[in-house]
């Protein structure tokens, strides 16, 4: 079965943390991988492979947040809409 997996710019994924109030080292504790990565990506010097982004967006999302896919006003980020009992 193949599953398709949205990718995440390192603008979003700065935003992500920014709404969560979490650092670096915070994101790379949650996501199991190394700070120098997080550093990396986000600062745009180097790439990440698939399974580190999907390590590092399911680990905001799971955080709380929600990952908006180009709409034409731009890829975006925003907290999760807490459901209501």
């Amino acid at each position: 079965m193949y599953v398709c997996f949205m990718s995440m710019t390192p603008a979003q994924c700065r935003a992500a943390r920014g709404l969560l109030n979490l650092n670096q080292g915070d994101l790379a504790d949650l996501s199991k991988v190394s700070l120098r990565t997080v550093v990396n990506f986000e600062g745009e010097t180097r790439g990440a492979i698939p399974a580190t982004l999907e390590a590092l967006r399911r680990s905001l999302e799971a955080a709380g947040v929600e990952f908006i896919p180009e709409n034409g006003g731009g890829a975006g980020v925003r907290l999760r809409k807490s459901k209501e009992i």
